[in-house]
């Protein structure tokens, strides 16, 4: 239950990332071929994707989430604003 407040913070800044990634840096590559937002969003992002993935499998037997919960916990962080259902419906009740 430790890394629950980290994890939550991870869910939120890997929410934001890709939130920007996609609405943002992608956008710029395309219409003003200008890469340099993904190239410089693109590392963090993937980075906090991968941190993200590693708690919630970590966390999961700790706050006795079922399977389900669990494969929906780490398919949110493939959908845009996913991290923050997440947060809101798993992480705020703890």
């Amino acid at each position: 239950m430790k890394l629950l407040p980290v994890f939550r913070i991870i869910a939120l800044l890997e929410g934001v990332s890709y939130i920007l990634l996609l609405l943002i840096a992608t956008p710029v590559k395309y219409f003003y071929n200008d890469p340099q937002y993904v190239k410089l969003l693109g590392m963090p992002h993937g980075i906090l994707f991968i941190v993200y993935i590693v708690l919630a499998v970590i966390l999961a037997p700790d706050m006795k989430w079922p399977t389900r919960s669990l494969v929906i916990i780490l398919l949110a962080s493939i959908i845009p604003f996913g991290t923050f259902y997440v947060d809101k419906k798993y992480l705020k009740k703890a």
